[in-house]
């Protein structure tokens, strides 16, 4: 088999096993609890074939004219998908910190932050060295790189902080995070040997092939077996984590002003009753003395 015909194949692999992992996704319904992620499959499903058929009708000869078309699909399609994985990133912290609600909208308010300043970063470092409408690729590739680095982040997040928020190794959450982390390493590092790649069969395009296909199939394990149900977390009070959940929900939440005011309003009432009590009293004693 040649080099052409083995890269072939393993693309029409690939495409195959994002269409297995969608059936599988959505069959248990798993696109409820990830909105985002199924977007992100429908995106792919829909993209592959369209982008292949534009790329046939550009590669003809009659074809060239429908450049455009090409261009502005594939890296519109790029675009896209930066977006929705920062909102994949956003639902799988969500659901890892789901059982510590503090936390969690504390977290979330966090990541987007870290989002904001990831964008500015990875936007300051780019070049803009292409003029009219070729500057949309790289825009399309800053943008593309903060995700990954939020990605990454994430990942490294879960991993250790698994234990602190019961978080089993065959979550759902942590699967997705663990397959997009791959990818993101594995895009860095094609990223890094990409200028002294000249044809699509080069060995080291097999090896960037070969861990997508990695990937995909590490969900597609995820999503055959099923999922460990998360137990509630019962925590001691003194807990590290627990107060640090307790922090959080205090932090910008209006109820727990009411809270606190309630113990100091208890211990004004506390004092009146023992300043009226005083008082009695000594009337008590001023009548019995008069008598």
């Amino acid at each position: 088999m040649s080099p052409q015909s083995a890269m072939s194949l393993m693309n029409v692999v690939e495409f195959a096993l994002w269409a297995v992992l969608a059936f599988l996704f959505w069959k248990k319904k798993l696109n409820g609890r990830f909105p985002a992620m199924g977007m992100y499959l429908a995106l792919r499903l829909i993209s592959t074939p369209a982008l292949l058929g534009a790329y046939w009708v550009y590669s003809q000869p009659w074809g060239r004219n429908y450049f455009p078309v090409y261009f502005f699909g594939f890296w519109g399609n790029y675009i896209a998908s930066a977006v929705i994985l920062f909102l994949i990133c956003m639902e799988v912290f969500r659901s890892a910190l789901s059982a510590f609600s503090g936390l969690m909208k504390f977290g979330i308010v966090v990541f987007r932050w870290a989002a904001v300043a990831s964008v500015l970063v990875s936007f300051s470092t780019v070049s803009f060295s292409h003029r009219g409408m070729l500057a949309l690729a790289d825009v399309a590739y800053g943008l593309m790189r903060s995700v990954s680095i939020l990605e990454l982040c994430l990942l490294a997040f879960l991993c250790l902080s698994m234990n602190a928020l019961r978080l089993p190794v065959r979550d759902m959450a942590f699967g997705i995070s663990l397959g997009f982390g791959v990818m993101s390493t594995n895009d860095f590092v094609q990223s890094l040997v990409g200028s002294k790649l000249t044809k699509l069969t080069a060995p080291e395009q097999f090896v960037y092939e070969s861990v997508i296909l990695l990937a995909l199939g590490m969900w597609v394990v995820y999503c055959a077996l099923p999922e460990p149900v998360r137990k509630p977390v019962v925590l001691p009070i003194n807990s590290t984590i627990y107060r640090w959940n307790e922090i959080a929900s205090a932090l910008g939440h209006s109820g727990t002003q009411v809270a606190v005011q309630q113990p100091a309003n208890s211990f004004f009432l506390t004092d009146v009753e023992r300043v009226v009590e005083k008082v009695l009293n000594r009337n008590l004693k001023g009548k019995e003395s008069e008598s």
